[in-house]
Order: structure tokens, then C-alpha cells, then sequence
């Protein structure tokens, strides 16, 4: 579970995805970001967008590379 390997409460996460922006501490947002990093998600930001980029699949499946998937900014 992500709360978990982030060390955050499970309140504070859900407060983190609300969609209605709910505020949540700096500090939970950078723990939760360096547990996604840990597990091979890489953050990025172009003239494009944000993004995110997994690094490494974890199906085995060789064929497949590291994939980016376009995401909703935060407002």
C-alpha cells in the first residue's frame, strides 16, 4: 500500500488525491513522491506537460520499454 511505503497516513493520501484539492503538508507530498520514485516512477515536466515515465515494467515482459503516460496537472 502507498501510505505505507511512503510513511504517510491514509487520510493524508486521500487528502493528496482529492480532486476537490484538499491541502496536504509539503513534507507528505515529498514522501509519497520519493516512495513512487523508489518503486521506478520517474516524474518529468517538458514544454509539453507533466508526465510520468516507469522506469522498469514489472510483468517480465522484456519487449516492453520504459513507457510515459501524460498526466493531469495539479491546480
Amino acid at each position: 500500500m502507498l501510505a505505507e511505503k511512503a510513511l504517510v497516513a491514509l487520510t493524508a493520501l486521500k487528502r493528496l488525491e482529492s480532486e476537490r484539492g484538499l491541502g496536504v503538508h509539503e513534507g507528505t507530498t515529498d514522501q509519497v513522491r520519493r516512495a513512487l520514485e523508489a518503486a521506478g516512477i520517474l516524474f518529468i515536466e517538458s514544454g509539453q506537460g507533466r508526465g510520468v515515465m516507469f522506469l522498469h515494467e514489472t510483468s517480465g515482459n522484456e519487449a516492453r520499454q520504459a513507457r510515459v503516460r501524460r498526466v493531469r496537472s495539479p491546480t
